[in-house]
């Protein structure tokens, strides 16, 4: 494949590397110092886009990749906003686009299992819920991305929860997210029921930015010839 980086920080680079050990090729790399580069003539020929950088850019973004016919994997988190936009464009230019807060398999499987324990922890009124996330010191948006898509889970599964804040709260319809932020943590995200007897916990603990930057290879390679809009859930069939 002919992939475009649009993104050159860290992960970006543990992208660029993986994708070329597995014998793609890096035809373009956007960064801060070449954003004016991102157009139509430079997207010719591009079989794919990895979007990694910034909330107030990702939306234009994705939308120049699908404008240029080229399918487009965004991991950038805090432009929820904009994403019916965006994907509304997608449908009408018949592109792809596959759009994940966190593109780790260990993550999504941790998905699949927040929304299996929410649902069994349901009949229970007496435990409390708290969902923790702590990332490195320059993660731009807070809540992360991957703790909105753990607390939509436990939505998903619970009509008692109708919403989250990002504080401590003990609010019966919300979801208390805390944030925290340290050096050099690629990501961590904790569940936990507690109760006056006992507490119930699942964690992930993700250990380098290997994870997430190899999923959305992994993801690049799936889209290819495909049309509309995906998840993560969808590349790894949970």
């Amino acid at each position: 494949m002919r992939i475009a980086i649009i993104g050159y920080g860290r992960m970006g680079k543990t992208i660029e590397k993986l994708a070329v050990d597995k014998g793609h090729e890096i035809a373009l790399k956007i960064d801060l110092d070449n954003q004016s580069d991102l157009t139509g003539e430079n997207l010719k020929g591009i079989d794919v886009a990895i979007e990694f950088t910034t909330p107030a850019t990702a939306f234009d973004n994705v939308c120049r990749c699908i404008h240029a016919g080229v399918p487009v994997i965004s991991g950038t988190t805090g432009w929820q906003d904009k994403f019916v936009e965006a994907k509304t464009l997608c449908y009408e230019e018949s592109g792809a686009m596959l759009v994940s807060s966190n593109f780790s398999i260990g993550v999504n499987l941790f998905f699949a299992l927040n929304q299996k324990l929410a649902e069994m922890m349901k009949p229970y009124e007496d435990y409390k819920l708290q969902l923790t996330e702590t990332h490195h010191t320059k993660k731009l948006d807070a809540p992360s991305g991957t703790a909105i898509t753990l607390a939509e889970g436990i939505m998903s599964q619970d009509d008692r929860k109708t919403k989250w804040v990002n504080e401590a709260t003990d609010i019966e319809n919300t979801i208390p997210i805390i944030s925290v932020r340290e050096p050099d943590v690629p990501g961590t995200h904790v569940i936990n029921y507690k109760s006056e007897i006992d507490s119930i916990e699942i964690k992930h603990e993700a250990y380098s930015r290997i994870g997430f930057a190899s999923g959305a290879v992994l993801a690049a390679e799936w889209i290819i010839e495909k049309v509309g809009v995906y998840e993560m859930k969808d590349v790894l069939g949970l």
